[in-house]
This record gives C-alpha cells, structure tokens and sequence, in this order.
C-alpha cells in the first residue's frame, strides 16, 4: 500500500496548541508592567539610599523571570506544536510551564518565611513612609497585573479544571505579589501608628502561608498531568456507559489522560461477540468531552 493510500488514515496530533492563547498576550503585557516597575524601584533605591526599595525591586525581578517561564512556554508549545517528536502535541508544555511556575512559588514562600522569622528575631529599623509608598505602588501595579491576567476556569464533569495551568501559574504570581503588599500596608500601619512592629514578619508569615497552599495545590493539579494519571472517574464513566449500553459490548481495558489544557487521549479495549471495525466504537464515543485522540483494541467473545 502506498504513502498516498495511507495518508487518510493519518491526522494531526497539534490539537490546537499551534493557535495563539490569549493568556500568552496578557502574560507578555504583564511581564512588561513588572519590568519597568522593577527597573524603576531598583533604580531609586540605589539612588536614594533605600534598602525597602531595592529589596521590593529585587522581589519584581524574581517574579519577572518566573513570568518569563510562563511565556516562554507558551511560545514553545506553539512553535512546536506540529513537531512529530512529540506524540501527543505540546500540550503538556503548558502544564510544565504552570509546573515549574509553582516551584518557583514555593521558593518564594520560604524565602518569605526565612526573612519574616529573621525580621521576628532581630528586628530591623523601619522607614515606614518610604516603605508604605512601596507596597502602595506595589500593589497598585500587582492590582492592575491580576485584572488583565484574570481568573477563568471551567465546570467539566461536574469538577472544575482551570483551562490553563501556565495562566494560573502567572495568576498565582501576581496575585502573591499583591497579597504580600496588601498586608505589608496593614503591617506598616499597625507598626507606624500603633507600635506593633511585630505585626510586619507575622503578616510574612501569613502570606508565605498563603502562597505555600497556591503552589502546592497547583503542583499536585500539574504533577497528575505530567505523570499521565487517569482522569477523572465521571469522565471515563461516561465513556463506559456509552459503549456498554450497546447489546454484546463490554470494556475490558480503559485508560483516559490528560494530553494538554482540558485535552485527552484514551485507549480502550472492547470484547464483543459481534465485532465490528474500530471507526465503529469511536461513533459511540460521548461527544464534549475534550477526547482528542483514542485508540481501540476489538477482541472477540468466544463464550
């Protein structure tokens, strides 16, 4: 058989990741907003003598560069997205990029909890206007960075599944920003006005709290993907209703996994006493559940 007759059986394994997401823009627009507010903090604080400013520029660079993962992802996953090197697409890139997003996320807290137990230890002398000008600024700019970021998800099988972990990991980064200005503002006050200077590494200490459940919760959603667990049982439920409410069929063999954002590939291997060619059991599959490639073994019931 030649090349030519074979080519119809033939399909893209892309499923999508070649289009341009709107995340990647939105996190490019961000990156831009962190990187003038970081040069610009950076810059007063060396000229001013500010160790408040410096310091909360350097946090902006960190934050900069695990943006710039985000990004970088989504170009590669676009870029690559018909390599045949990768069997199922660059789907799972997203995912990695969202992966490492929550590493760097979970630095970020111990770094926070190291400074905040130093800070509770020895405290430090304070300029309080300088620094509430910081986290005033700080969270204005982190404020602007969630809204273009936003926060969407998707209802799927009755779970919710954030369509994009890569734009979550972003998210997540910005809004830890912002938490952490947020509450440096009622620290600052609370020291300033009311002598609690211990109130500034304790609020440290609650928003490395916060940060940790982010990362860690978005590294448990990332790793399942990356390690290729089953999905959900209501997912693969419905696949095993639809075919098994045939007369004479019956699923022996089902493995349902996640291939990229909210995408899925299935192998399944069907006994039947009637059998019928494999494009037959891909019609009974249920539509709308984001399967993107399936694979079916038919094996004949002698009994």
């Amino acid at each position: 058989m030649d090349d030519e007759r074979i080519h119809r059986w033939k399909h893209s394994h892309a499923f999508g990741q070649d289009i341009k997401r709107p995340g990647e823009v939105r996190t490019l627009i961000v990156i831009s907003i962190t990187a003038v507010m970081m040069v610009i903090e950076i810059t007063a604080g060396i000229a001013f003598g500010s160790m408040a400013l410096l310091a909360d520029g350097l946090h902006m660079t960190s934050h900069t560069v695990a943006l710039s993962i985000n990004a970088f992802a989504y170009v590669y996953a676009r870029k690559h997205a018909h390599n045949e090197k990768f069997c199922f697409g660059t789907g799972k890139v997203n995912t990695l990029g969202g992966y490492t997003g929550a590493v760097v996320l979970a630095m970020f807290a111990l770094v926070m909890v190291w400074e905040s137990l130093e800070r509770l230890i020895s405290p430090v002398e304070i300029a309080f206007n300088q620094a509430i000008f910081v986290a005033v600024l700080g969270l204005l700019v982190n404020g602007l960075s969630v809204l273009i970021l936003g926060h969407h998800h998707d209802s799927n099988d009755g779970h919710t599944h954030h369509h994009d972990h890569n734009l979550w990991s972003a998210y997540l980064h910005v809004l830890a920003d912002a938490l952490t200005s947020l509450l440096a503002i009622f620290a600052l006050l609370g020291a300033k006005y009311l002598g609690l200077i211990w109130a500034d590494p304790v609020m440290g200490l609650v928003g490395a709290a916060l940060v940790a459940r982010w990362s860690f919760g978005l590294l448990k959603t990332t790793s399942s993907i990356l390690l290729d667990k089953e999905t959900s049982d209501d997912l693969r439920l419905k696949i095993k209703d639809a075919l098994e409410t045939q007369d004479n069929i019956r699923i022996a063999d089902l493995h349902v996994w996640a291939v990229g954002p909210n995408i899925y590939s299935a192998i399944l291997s069907v006994v039947t006493h009637d059998p019928q060619p494999p494009e037959y059991y891909k019609t009974l599959m249920p539509e709308g559940l984001g399967i993107v490639h399936t694979s079916i073994e038919v094996h004949r019931c002698d009994n």
